[in-house]
């Protein structure tokens, strides 16, 4: 039986335990620096809190260390990855090689999106140095994961299920970094790819113009759980470090639910990593948090026939709730689709194509007072992208999980009974109490009994079956309190001593890295990044970027997405003969980057120009 896991991201400890509440199996956050987002950074203390709640319920919580690593800071990122072995975190997500050769404790190690991983063979190399998990590359389609456990069978990999996608392949992407000294690679980026930009040929005729031609819509492959869980996929990942608790605990409920349906539905092939079951308090539904509409990106392994990326605005644009019928600046009234509440937040497009939002002071009826002037035209469809009472829902939402436990109660000779607790993590627990002499009771016992020891309240247990073998005996029911609070209380003990850890794998020293010549695009930024491959034969090192800037031209974006695709002008089309073959440019007034495309891959490089 296969163990399956939802992973899901934590700016903070606050995020990071309401995701285990809603049902993450696993959890993902960042330690006080290389962690690929600088804006969720959290202390050790932080990182303890929450492996005190993960690990009751078998849940895991994994650090990202996956940045590059300078050689001044080796020794900084060896004492962190010792605090946060010394802290219980079950696994670092790392990027950079150098830390296998770093002096740290026998941590489990996940290897990061960041490396790239999108051929069997490079997997394969990971695996055999020493990483028990492999973070596909979103871009991956069913059949290439396939082709990827196929090579590596008992190495876990974990894959992208929802949330914003990168354009360039992850780890391989210089854009920032080379157009304003703010590396991707180092948790930096200025998401220049959600900018609008205009896409012109060699002789700056414009082809099309001001679009955000880069920022691709948010992942959403709810209706294909059970088929990556078949192709090999063990850990369901949901992207978004930065997101505000109400999108974290209502994508998790979400998916949560639907690994359920998976584990249901396959004949005891697989189960879920963590225990307890949970109760979100509210009716999840990912169309209600932030997204830029969704997308299943090449899982089927084609591009979407409606498209990938979101080219009038990088913002959420929400649901259409209704046209505008008449507006004077200070009143809109207009033809709705579905009620609207006090503090919605409504968005448009005006005449020129542009995304507007406004926040909603009052709604009375179709007429609706803007929080701010606006003038919007007739027949102007109303998008909602801040749903209020959705939004109050989630944030007084109750949100529980809890784990069953069965339990037995029996009498011990004339002056002591027992209590036996058993739960569904297979720990099973046994307390004996001396009341005395017991006597018989006058009126039944076994009701007020079964009440007592099911008072589980302000612990993270719930009562399942529980046997009374005690008889008409009388216990005082402040000895029964005290016997439940200790036999919990012991139970806990049991999972803290039975919780099992996994070490880092041996790294086989022998095994060849797959190519001889590593690029810039391998992201080598350190003296022992460098002794690493070179132990593995490699024998040419061209270093990052964010070391040595490269001189003449510098492919920035490697990218599965295609411009000519996306905008009804492959060149395999007769719409695009159209458009000139040769190389393409996208401009706006700070970056300027050529565009060429790679019809073997279907894909497209971009490149800064010196």
């Amino acid at each position: 039986m296969r163990p399956l896991e939802l992973l899901a991201p934590a700016r903070n400890a606050d995020i990071a335990v309401s995701a285990i509440l809603a049902g993450a199996d696993a959890v993902y956050m960042g330690a006080s620096s290389h962690g690929a987002r600088k804006e969720a950074a959290n202390a050790l203390d932080d990182i303890r809190r929450v492996v005190d709640t993960a690990h009751p319920f078998g849940a895991k919580v994994y650090a990202t260390v996956n940045t590059i690593i300078y050689d001044r800071e080796l020794g900084e990122v060896e004492r962190l990855i010792h605090g946060l072995y010394n802290a219980g975190v079950d696994a670092l997500i790392v990027q950079d090689m150098g830390i296998l050769r770093l002096d740290i404790p026998p941590i489990d190690l996940h290897a990061s999106t960041q490396c790239d991983i999108r051929t069997p063979e490079k997997a394969r190399f990971l695996a055999e140095a020493g990483f028990s998990r492999l973070v596909l590359a979103r871009e991956l389609s069913l059949s290439e994961i396939e082709e990827i456990h196929r090579a590596v069978p008992s190495t876990e990999l974990e894959a992208f299920i929802h949330g914003a996608l990168c354009v360039s392949y992850s780890g391989d992407c210089r854009a920032s970094c080379m157009t304003g000294g703010r590396s991707a690679n180092r948790g930096e980026c200025a998401q220049i790819c959600r900018l609008p930009y205009t896409l012109t040929d060699a002789h700056g005729r414009v082809l099309v113009e001001n679009k955000h031609l880069l920022s691709l819509r948010d992942l959403n492959r709810s209706d294909s759980i059970g088929a990556m869980a078949d192709a090999g996929v063990d850990s369901f990942k949901i992207e978004g470090r930065l997101k505000e608790e109400g999108y974290v605990k209502n994508t998790v409920a979400w998916y949560s639910r639907i690994l359920d349906r998976v584990v249901e539905q396959s004949d005891g092939r697989y189960r879920r990593l963590s225990y307890g079951r949970s109760n979100a308090g509210f009716n999840p539904s990912p169309d209600k948090s932030f997204n830029r509409g969704f997308t299943t990106y090449f899982l089927s392994g084609k591009a979407p026939v409606k498209g990938i990326a979101s080219l009038d605005t990088p913002k959420a644009v929400g649901t259409p709730v209704g046209k505008v019928r008449k507006c004077d600046g200070k009143i809109i009234i207009a033809d709705l689709t579905a009620p609207l509440a006090n503090g919605d937040g409504l968005a448009y497009f005006d005449a020129a194509g542009r995304f507007q939002g406004f926040r909603l002071n009052r709604a009375d009826g179709s007429r609706l007072y803007p929080a701010s002037p606006r003038f919007i035209p007739a027949g102007t469809v109303l998008y909602r992208n801040r749903d209020k009472e959705w939004d109050d829902a989630i944030s007084s939402a109750k949100t529980t999980r809890t784990i069953t436990v069965d339990m037995v109660l029996a009498k011990v000779g004339n002056d002591r009974v027992s209590l036996e607790l058993t739960d569904e993590r297979g720990n099973r627990v046994t307390k004996c109490a001396v009341t005395g002499e017991l006597s018989q009771a006058v009126t039944p016992q076994e009701g007020p009994r079964r009440q007592i020891l099911g008072k589980l309240g302000g612990t993270i247990y719930r009562a399942g079956n529980i046997i009374d073998l005690a008889g008409r005996y009388f216990i005082p029911a402040s000895q029964l309190t005290a016997l439940r609070r200790e036999a919990v209380e012991l139970l806990d003990k049991a999972q803290r001593m039975t919780y099992r850890y996994r070490y880092r794998q041996n790294e086989n020293h022998d095994y060849p890295c797959p190519v001889t010549s590593l690029t810039i695009h391998d992201n080598v930024a350190n003296a022992k990044a460098e002794d690493f491959y070179r132990s593995h034969g490699v024998t040419d090192i061209v270093p990052a970027v964010e070391v040595h800037r490269p001189d003449g031209d510098t492919t920035v974006m490697t990218t599965r997405y295609c411009l000519r695709r996306e905008l009804g002008k492959c060149l395999k089309t007769p719409q695009g003969r159209n458009w000139p073959d040769g190389p393409l440019y996208l401009n706006n007034d700070t970056v300027r980057m050529r565009v060429d495309f790679d019809c073997t891959r279907c894909g497209m490089t971009l490149s800064i120009e010196e």
